[in-house]
């Protein structure tokens, strides 16, 4: 079975340099390529999902390129404004094709609720049964900074997570992940896989000023961590590249390739540590974290030396060791006043200090995922 083959549901992720060209405006021309790609990989039974940025750019284009202040509203007027347009274009782009489009506006809210979770992935679901492409992009005509995602690499993995895709697009401007910055290292070297994401290549992405800086690599390689985490693998590729995507798709080497891990979360889990952002922290002891990086145990309160933040029950948390490393995220079956008062303490103690329990475990194995 060919790589090609084996790739049935795809998200493409398109940034905003992609779909200008460079320019101020929406580049048809460019689109209508990339649709074209997507329409023969559609011909051959693939799903594919696009995740968009350019509503800006659009809502910009749209009104005359006006002179505003550089607030939020401006952008979130513009975003109203540039969303409806680029929705049109990419409507009439696959219509070409004989291929219709829905739309879906996402924020961070979206995934943080396990219902929400699971009705947006009703949704996509649905789009993709019907053979209808979703487009895909953050609300940012009414998102705050409490539910945005904040750019839609990160947001392209959660879609893979809703979506449960097996291959993520990362269609940028840059040829891929090098080994320094091209423009100020002439020798500096495409990386053509990464099957490991470390704190070195996050200092290596960091590192530039080019477009692979933060907001830029960074970012794209936070996604590619949370999508191969959940199965699919992930390609970083220039979007100008002749037939980037139908190569990608097929299994050239093109771009920086990162392969899925072997053993991809399950649906619970994937939520957890994609859709949810951690609303406080627990410090743990040498031997709670053993017993959770070695020992595939749950949390129970004795091994738990401190509580950070204010978070309710059900709340995703960050577990961190005594030297602040991060071990896990996982969903606490107690409040932070709770844990408070039941940490250090064994497990049949919790209903004499709290006069009632959830049972014995602060954070349950099925609960949790090790980072």
């Amino acid at each position: 079975m060919t790589e090609r083959a084996m790739h049935k549901r795809i998200v493409v992720k398109l940034g905003t340099s992609v779909l200008t060209g460079g320019t101020r405006c929406l580049d048809r021309a460019r689109m209508v390529e990339l649709v074209r790609q997507c329409a023969l990989l559609q011909r051959e039974g693939r799903e594919i999902i696009i995740v968009t940025s350019g509503a800006i750019a659009a809502g910009r284009e749209r009104l005359g390129y006006p002179e505003l202040p550089p607030t939020v509203a401006s952008k979130q007027m513009l975003a109203a404004v540039g969303q409806s347009r680029l929705m049109l274009v990419w409507e009439s782009l696959f219509e070409i094709y004989g291929l219709h489009v829905g739309q879906m506006l996402l924020t961070r809210a979206d995934v943080r609720d396990r219902q929400r979770f699971l009705n947006a992935r009703d949704t996509l679901h649905a789009l993709l049964e019907h053979r209808i492409t979703p487009i895909i992009n953050e609300n940012d005509a009414v998102v705050t900074a409490e539910i945005k995602v904040g750019d839609n690499d990160n947001l392209s993995a959660l879609v893979v997570l809703l979506a449960e895709a097996d291959l993520l697009l990362l269609l940028t401007d840059q040829p891929g992940l090098f080994t320094a910055d091209p423009r100020t290292h002439p020798d500096a070297q495409l990386i053509p896989e990464v099957r490991t994401i470390d704190e070195s290549l996050y200092r290596l992405a960091g590192g530039s000023t080019t477009g692979l800086g933060v907001g830029g690599m960074t970012t794209k390689l936070q996604a590619a961590d949370v999508a191969r985490r959940a199965g699919a693998d992930v390609v970083i590729a220039a979007g100008s590249a002749p037939d980037v995507i139908l190569r990608a798709v097929g299994g050239e080497a093109v771009g920086t390739r990162f392969p899925a891990l072997e053993t991809p979360l399950e649906n619970r889990k994937r939520w957890i540590f994609g859709g949810t952002t951690p609303s406080g922290r627990l410090v743990v002891d040498a031997g709670a974290a053993r017993a959770l990086t070695r020992g595939g145990k749950s949390l129970l309160p004795a091994g738990i030396t401190a509580v950070e933040g204010e978070f309710e029950r059900g709340d995703t948390v960050l577990v961190v060791g005594s030297d602040g490393k991060s071990l896990a995220r996982g969903i606490v079956r107690y409040d932070s006043g709770d844990l408070a008062r039941i940490r250090g303490g064994r497990s049949d103690q919790i209903a004499e200090r709290l006069g009632y329990e959830y049972g014995p475990v602060a954070v349950h194995r099925n609960d949790l995922i090790l980072v």
